[in-house]
């Protein structure tokens, strides 16, 4: 690992992949180091913000790459599952360009394990990870301006849940009523890296 300063109160680690970002996460949240305000991980980092009048920055750069490492950021926790209704606007459009049937698409999507890669692009976006090869299709050419909260959607190698209206340019494949952000709750984001995800079918109600 290799950990470099972030402005003055944050460091940068340099996992190299994914899985050591989620364990080095989930070590540094256990150690609960004083100090220590947040940690972020990314698909290949992790920012590591402190408070320099309680966390001696230079100390805590040489002790983070000797944390002993969970084998899973996950344990054995149950995979949060969001019910889908698969009456998604690209259905018929992924499947046309994955060269599968409509039904072929949603039995894929739904059948596959995912875990939380990251959180981005706007509170309580999780990228997952896990998503079939068949289904990894590009982005729209032109973004919508407002994508519902609750729209289940895929990108490339990534698929993700709208926790609240937005634009975006994902494929939308259906819309689920499971509350992923919500500013009452502690902590705010249903998902975190490293959660594990399964979509479960249900049926529409318009």
């Amino acid at each position: 690992m290799r950990v470099r300063r972030a402005g003055d109160a944050a460091l940068l680690v340099e996992t190299g992949d994914l899985a050591t970002s989620h364990r080095l996460d989930a070590a540094v949240r256990g150690a609960a180091i004083p100090g220590v305000v947040d940690v972020v991980p990314g698909e290949h980092t992790v920012l590591v913000t402190a408070d320099p009048a309680v966390c001696d920055l230079d100390r805590l750069a040489a002790r983070l790459p000797g944390l002993p490492l969970p084998e899973a950021a996950a344990g054995e926790a149950a995979p949060v599952e969001i019910p889908t209704v698969y009456d998604g606007e690209d259905v018929d459009v992924v499947a046309d360009l994955a060269g599968l049937s409509r039904e072929e698409v949603v039995a894929r999507h739904a059948a596959a394990s995912y875990t939380v890669a990251y959180l981005g692009f706007s509170p309580g976006f999780a990228y997952l990870t896990g998503l079939d090869p068949a289904l990894h299709v590009p982005r729209r050419d032109s973004p919508r301006t407002a994508v519902p909260t609750g729209s289940v959607a895929i990108a490339g190698p990534y698929a993700a849940v709208y926790p609240s209206q937005s634009p975006g340019g994902w494929r939308l494949l259906g819309r689920s009523d499971l509350s992923l952000w919500d500013v009452e709750r502690d902590p705010p984001s249903l998902l975190r890296p490293g959660t594990r995800v399964r979509f479960v079918v249900r049926e529409g109600d318009r």
